[in-house]
């Protein structure tokens, strides 16, 4: 018993642990929560209707509290005001759309908990729209058609203010506003927009016909402009560039100058250097020289001995090979020089002995007689001698020979044939050519005058 005692109060306890918890209320971003009952009181002494949280969470006291949701999203409410009278007492037609929706401001966060609270959103839908019916006919009754067509932003200001400070009243706030086309019966706004519309486009024509004239101004000052400028710039670059050569032209003489100076001054410092280098090397040298001096003073008279017979057999040696070369030389030549003589003397008696063994053929040929066989060379080369003769006289050039005989006679013989046998004497006689030659002609090609006289005396003495 005593352990079911226990069970059960341990049971109770959690159970009223459980429900204090569950009275522990936490409230969505996304709703109010409001919190009815004992609250408590107001500063001015009364009691408070509700208490509003919108986030973080709240201890519902039992029995003494209770809550309730007021849903945050937005209501969006179709407003169609037809007939509405402007300023002007022109009635229009005003097609818009609202979107409200509960506020979250401390004190219009209370009067929707006051005002809303248990209503469904058709009914909030239904209250919101009269006010917004009524404000909106407020608003067009201050202004004229043409501030609401034209000025939209002024008209929706004006809406905005009204409207909104409406529905703060029951806890709503305007979220946006979005009025659609404004029409009315009588077609003014129609015929404003037509006029509206001429207008525009006349501005629109003008404007086009000016922007034309504009353009084409703009594009003949542009090409003027435009060839001034090129021609400015051309001018300048050109200014520009002559300077940069003249600029260049002064800076690489001036660099050449300072070339030729700084070449002169490393020329006139390497020459310092040099002669400075030199005298130190004179110096070096002198005292060098005189140590080397002192050397070979000592060696020299040791070594001239040695390099004087060592001249002298290198001298001899030399005459030795030089020598030797010449006679080698003389030799080579005297041994070519015999070898070309010899070979031609041995062409020569060659030729000799064929001539005489073709000699000795003819004179075999002719019987063994030597005068027939010189007859026989002679009259193969009668032909050739017949030749000499006539290559004499074939060169004289007669162009015409005209003779005047007159019949007269001189021993016996005309001048034409005086003519012709002085002609031929003029051609060398073959005995003197044979003569000169040192041969005698062959008996049978005749003989002189005197010699046959002289014959002829010797056969009549015989």
């Amino acid at each position: 018993m005593i352990i079911i005692l226990v069970c059960a109060v341990v049971l109770v306890v959690i159970s009223f642990i459980a429900w204090i918890c569950s009275r522990y209320k936490k409230c969505p971003s996304d709703k109010i929560m409001v919190v009815y009952g004992s609250i408590g009181k107001n500063k001015d002494g009364t009691n408070r209707s509700a208490k509003c949280i919108h986030g973080g969470a709240e201890f519902v006291i039992p029995v003494f509290q209770s809550y309730s949701y007021l849903d945050l999203t937005p209501i969006s409410i179709q407003v169609d005001l037809k007939n509405a009278l402007s300023r002007q007492n022109i009635r229009i037609d005003v097609p818009s759309r609202f979107t409200v929706g509960i506020s979250t401001e401390p004190g219009v966060m209370q009067n929707a908990a006051e005002r809303l609270l248990g209503l469904q959103l058709s009914e909030i839908q239904e209250l919101s729209k009269d006010i917004i019916f009524g404000q909106l006919r407020l608003v067009i009754a201050t202004m004229d058609i043409e501030e609401i067509n034209t000025d939209r932003d002024k008209f929706l200001a004006a809406v905005s203010s009204n409207v909104e400070t409406e529905l703060k009243k029951i806890g709503l706030r305007l979220i946006n506003v979005n009025v659609t086309d404004i029409s009315d019966e009588s077609g003014y706004i129609e015929a404003l927009g037509k006029e509206a519309a001429a207008k525009a486009i006349n501005e629109a024509k003008k404007s086009v016909a000016e922007q034309d004239r504009e353009g084409s101004i703009g594009e003949a000052n542009a090409k003027m402009e435009q060839r001034i400028k090129v021609s400015e710039a051309e001018s300048v670059a050109i200014q520009g560039e002559n300077e940069a050569k003249m600029k260049v032209a002064m800076s690489d003489a001036a660099l050449k100058e300072k070339e030729a100076e700084a070449r002169k001054i490393a020329t006139t410092a390497e020459k310092i250097q040099a002669a400075k280098a030199l005298e130190e090397s004179y110096a070096a040298e002198e005292a060098a020289e005189q140590a080397r001096r002192s050397k070979e003073q000592a060696t020299l008279e040791a070594d001239i001995i040695v390099r004087a017979e060592a001249k002298k057999k290198e001298l001899e040696l030399e005459a030795e090979a030089e020598a030797e070369q010449m006679r080698r030389r003389a030799q080579g030549e005297a041994d070519a020089i015999y070898a070309k003589m010899e070979a031609q003397a041995r062409g020569v008696e060659e030729i000799l002995k064929k001539q005489a063994a073709g000699f000795a053929e003819i004179v075999k040929s002719a019987g063994g007689d030597a005068d027939a066989a010189l007859k026989l060379l002679i009259a193969d080369k009668l032909e050739d001698l017949m030749k000499v003769q006539v290559d004499a006289i074939k060169n004289i050039k007669i162009d015409k020979v005209t003779v005047w005989d007159g019949g007269q006679s001189t021993d016996g013989k005309t001048s034409t044939a005086n003519f012709i046998s002085g002609m031929m004497k003029s051609v060398p006689p073959l005995d003197e050519m044979f003569a000169m030659a040192g041969m005698q002609l062959p008996s049978y090609l005749g003989k002189k005058a005197e010699e046959q006289e002289s014959s002829v005396a010797e056969s009549t003495e015989a």
